[in-house]
């Protein structure tokens, strides 16, 4: 018998705690090695997410180079607490609403559950928002029509609702369905990656030269200054300005909005004087600051921009350290929930070496390889497209930048490898971990593939097509939820029980995890409110933001420490 797993020896299947779905998973049934977890990672980090926001930190004025050294540092910093929540499923087979019974009661445990159930569900409904665009752009291709992906058009929610009876599917079939289609989509996805990684070098002339324009990103389109407006552009492969004409709306006294005429230019930075707008209301553009109000669209032959409000302060600048540390804060936030809920994935592990080396080797170095590719692809399409006037022009979304390719076996064939990322990752981020939670609230009345079917329309209520394009905000919110909880789970298991549970008690009414027949261990749950309300109050109170910039530091501290405190008292 392998020394890592503690088997269950008592009968307590006839405890309302207990479920086939929640039981632990005996030694004979862990099929899962060092490789499956580690193509598990491959699978979940090569997402369109993945892709979206590492590119999203150009645009917050971080080089390329230092980018991918926060993304590599913030991946490398969570899969400590990955491996370290991950240990107890190896060694118990339980899934996290079962472990955190022992730290949180066999009631409390419910709350931070139910917490990481609907952040799932969040989850689940972008990444499928973003799996159906996909499916429309393929129908879309086929059938020989224009695609639009900067509208919601009646074409986007089919899309949206095929590929959701996709993931029902597989949420169907259950656990082993999903390790099949991790085997099978990690080498795929990481050869596509390569793919974007050559084309866009081609493209461009150079790897260097495309590395080099990552800069202009940064820059914003348009800029309010005291004297004037100042228009920046996309450069072409040749360093010349793309667009050349632009055309401003501005706000006139009296209310009026008000439009210059098309305008020539030759540039790739414009300065317009105040006195080109007529009859422009000056004091509200600038002194009342409400730079929003102004607008500019460039164009170059039949060919135009989006239209792109006005910021006061250009981007274009170097990032502080502050600024660093929100956005590792933001990508520690992009697998928290992971770092929660693990165990409902390492439970089916053979041994703790292979859970250790399969999340170490998955995770940081996938996550950095596909940084890259979204920063590198995105980067290379903004100068070779000729229909990328400006920055907000940018295939942000590799949806949008496939749909740019010439033929439709090379639309379709790449389309169809975003569906399989972005299935590999949805189901086993945010199926297991919010199917096993709604699960453990009734055992006996939601199994598994229900649990499932709750997230999946979860998914659709929560509506994400509006919150896709909010990704960095949501995820310093949900961080300064989940700090808390991962703190507590790790302290009581590590510090406070040394490893060991008694797992027959998990499942018990009146047992050790009743904590004296509440069912709620008070010193978590003070933890955890107090951490959520550290990490959270700089949302609220402005002179305390630093708190919430860093919220899942901020959280984790605090909550941890915390609860130390009131365990060794209770001692």
């Amino acid at each position: 018998m392998n020394d890592d797993i503690v088997e269950l020896n008592e009968d307590v299947s006839s405890s309302p705690l207990y479920s086939e779905d929640l039981a632990p998973v005996p030694e004979s049934k862990r099929t899962w090695s060092v490789w499956n977890l580690a193509a598990l990672w491959v699978g979940m980090a090569v997402c369109i997410p993945t892709y979206m926001l590492a590119a999203q930190f150009i645009v917050e004025g971080i080089s390329w180079w230092e980018s991918l050294i926060i993304i590599g540092l913030a991946n490398i910093i969570i899969t400590i607490p990955m491996v370290l929540s991950g240990h107890a499923g190896v060694k118990y087979g339980v899934p996290f609403p079962v472990i955190g019974r022992s730290s949180f009661g066999i009631k409390g445990i419910h709350i931070p559950a139910i917490i990481r159930g609907l952040i799932a569900a969040i989850w689940f409904g972008i990444q499928t928002w973003i799996g159906g665009d996909s499916i429309y752009v393929i129908w879309e291709t086929i059938m020989g029509n224009s695609i639009d992906l900067t509208v919601l058009s009646s074409g986007r929610f089919i899309g949206f609702g095929v590929f959701w009876l996709i993931n029902l599917y597989f949420i169907i079939k259950g656990t082993e369905s999903i390790k099949t289609l991790e085997i099978l989509a990690a080498p795929i996805l990481v050869v596509m990656g390569i793919g974007l990684i050559y084309w866009g070098s081609t493209q461009v002339g150079s790897f260097s030269k495309v590395l080099n324009s990552s800069h202009q990103l940064s820059i914003s389109t348009l800029v309010v200054s005291e004297d004037a407006l100042i228009i920046t552009t996309i450069k072409d492969k040749e360093d010349g300005t793309k667009a050349n004409e632009y055309q401003i709306t501005y706000p006139g006294i009296g209310g009026k909005k008000l439009k210059t005429k098309w305008l020539k230019t030759s540039e790739n930075k414009t300065i317009v004087n105040y006195d080109l707008l007529k009859n422009a209301d000056i004091l509200n553009i600038v002194k009342e600051k409400k730079p929003k109000e102004v607008s500019v669209q460039l164009k170059n032959g039949e060919i135009q921009s989006k239209s792109v409000s006005a910021k006061y302060s250009n981007s274009n600048k170097e990032a502080g350290l502050w600024q660093y540390l929100i956005m590792l804060t933001a990508m520690v936030g992009f697998w928290a929930t992971m770092s929660i809920s693990i165990a409902d994935i390492t439970r089916y592990s053979k041994s703790q070496r292979d859970q250790k080396r399969g999340q170490f080797i998955g995770l940081p170095g996938t996550m950095i390889l596909y940084s890259f590719v979204g920063i590198f692809v995105t980067c290379a399409a903004s100068i070779s497209f000729d229909d990328v006037l400006v920055r907000e022009d940018a295939p942000w979304n590799p949806a949008d930048l496939l749909a740019k390719f010439d033929g439709i076996f090379i639309v379709i064939i790449s389309q169809l490898f975003l569906l399989i990322a972005t299935l590999s990752t949805n189901i086993a981020a945010n199926v297991i971990a919010p199917a096993n939670a709604f699960s453990n609230a009734f055992p006996k009345l939601i199994s598994f593939k229900t649990g499932g079917i709750i997230t999946a329309i979860l998914g659709i209520f929560i509506m994400p097509w509006y919150l896709i394009n909010n990704i960095i905000p949501m995820l310093i919110f949900v961080s300064s939820l989940l700090g808390p909880v991962v703190a507590i789970l790790i302290c009581d298991y590590f510090i406070i029980r040394k490893t060991k549970l008694n797992i027959a008690e998990l499942y018990k009414t009146d047992g050790e995890y009743s904590f004296g027949g509440s069912g709620f261990n008070s010193a978590s749950i003070l933890s955890f409110l107090i951490g959520v309300v550290v990490a959270g109050i700089g949302n609220f109170i402005p002179s305390l933001s630093f708190l919430y910039d860093i919220s899942w530091f901020s959280g984790f501290i605090v909550s941890f420490a915390l609860y130390y405190l009131l365990m060794k008292n209770k001692k």
